[in-house]
């Protein structure tokens, strides 16, 4: 993965994320765009002088931002950017063609019974870019252990595990796989992809209404560093992103979720 993109939203949640950030490309010749979304003003007569007024502040918050992290000689690229948050977040990463968006859990939300707020909820449903989940205050832990969940060993893209292979390449990370059997599995779900077959340490199948529930039954067995789940355009994940804001109730993962898209 060589370009990162962190879009940062509250001061508190943005130092956090960002230092991850820096934390989890150390060492490699991956760079970091730091964006940071302002809205567009409807201010009659006076559009202009707003935008740059509001340009001027998000410029200042970018760098105050900065200044609280150690950036250990990652290359880092700031910039404010204007628009809607979700379209500009992923013209920005076209641009840039993007490998991965690195995100917090929570930009801005505050209501505690909330995983995702509007804006990570959105880059996942609405954009086609692997997104790596930061929850609310986590710090940076080497990556060890993944466990990858699934409902399907079928995947309709050669491209889908690259992420989850260059996070494992870097860290030299173990996987270990769980395969949710849910009441509408179909007879080729069970068909385990080869190349995902061959990075599995180990493999494991549950019985389970949905693939959270399987997760939470057998998280605790594997203690990982992170979460990987894939989101398709059917099954669980595309349900559970139909709304942007995603509720701790329905879906929640303490450690990173990287989330790869099919």
């Amino acid at each position: 993965m060589k370009n990162i993109l962190v879009p940062i939203g509250s001061f508190k949640s943005a130092v956090n994320t960002l230092q991850y950030a820096i934390d989890f490309v150390e060492g490699t010749d991956a760079e970091i765009y730091v964006i940071k979304v302002f809205g567009i003003t409807k201010v009659a007569g006076s559009l202009k002088k707003m935008d740059l007024i509001l340009e001027e502040d998000t410029n200042k918050e970018l760098d105050e931002v900065l200044n609280h992290v150690d950036v250990k000689g990652v290359k880092i690229i700031a910039k404010p950017i204007k628009g809607n948050i979700i379209d500009s977040i992923e013209r920005v990463a076209r641009q840039l063609e993007v490998d991965l968006i690195i995100s917090s859990a929570r930009n801005i939300a505050t209501d505690e019974t909330v995983f995702l707020g509007p804006v990570s909820g959105g880059l996942i449903k609405h954009t086609n870019i692997p997104v790596l989940i930061v929850p609310k205050g986590y710090k940076y832990k080497k990556i060890t252990k993944i466990v990858m969940a699934i409902k399907s060993g079928v995947l309709s893209s050669d491209t889908v595990l690259e992420p989850l292979k260059d996070v494992m390449n870097r860290y030299k990370s173990e996987l270990d796989l769980i395969r949710v059997i849910t009441a509408d599995i179909r007879p080729e779900d069970s068909n385990l992809n080869e190349e995902l077959k061959s990075m599995v340490l180990n493999y494991k199948t549950t019985e389970n209404a949905t693939i959270f529930q399987g997760v939470l039954e057998h998280l605790h067995e594997f203690e990982p560093d992170m979460l990987c789940v894939i989101r398709r355009t059917r099954g669980f994940f595309s349900r559970l992103f139909e709304k942007d804001v995603i509720y701790k109730k329905d879906f929640e993962s303490r450690i990173p979720l990287l989330v790869l898209k099919s």
